[in-house]
């Protein structure tokens, strides 16, 4: 089959699949920050079990991690590509690189922001 076919296929889809995946475990396997992230995640999720948030606001914990895994995963696909095309030193690549990772922290920021928003009256009623 020509491999420009682009007929639907469920076994083309099943291998994409199997892409993206391989590709979120070698980003947690290369990446210590996307363990960070796994942490933070797991503690949002347990947080907001226990404290049993709204459906809305689970809503935007769930936006705000997914905001910040896919600005990880973004990160770490522009690192591994810069590290192909340069991989001798470059200011411009030192550049886009600190530009990227910047981007992961605005998303972590922000997400903290809006967990403590989100949490905060909750666990100031426990006390």
């Amino acid at each position: 089959m020509d491999s420009n076919d682009q007929t639907f296929s469920i076994r083309r889809r099943a291998h994409s699949f199997r892409h993206a995946s391989r590709g979120v475990v070698a980003m947690l396997a290369s990446q210590h920050n996307a363990w960070v992230h796994a942490l933070a995640t797991l503690a949002v999720v347990v947080l907001g079990w226990t404290l049993g948030v709204s459906a809305v606001e689970w809503c935007l914990l769930l936006l705000a991690m997914v905001i910040v895994w896919v600005a990880e995963a973004l990160n770490t696909a522009l690192e591994s590509l810069c590290d192909v095309v340069s991989p001798d030193f470059h200011p411009l690549v030192r550049r886009s690189k600190d530009i990227a990772a910047g981007g992961v922290l605005l998303g972590a920021m922000g997400a903290a922001v809006l967990g403590t928003i989100i949490f905060l009256p909750y666990l100031l009623l426990l006390l």
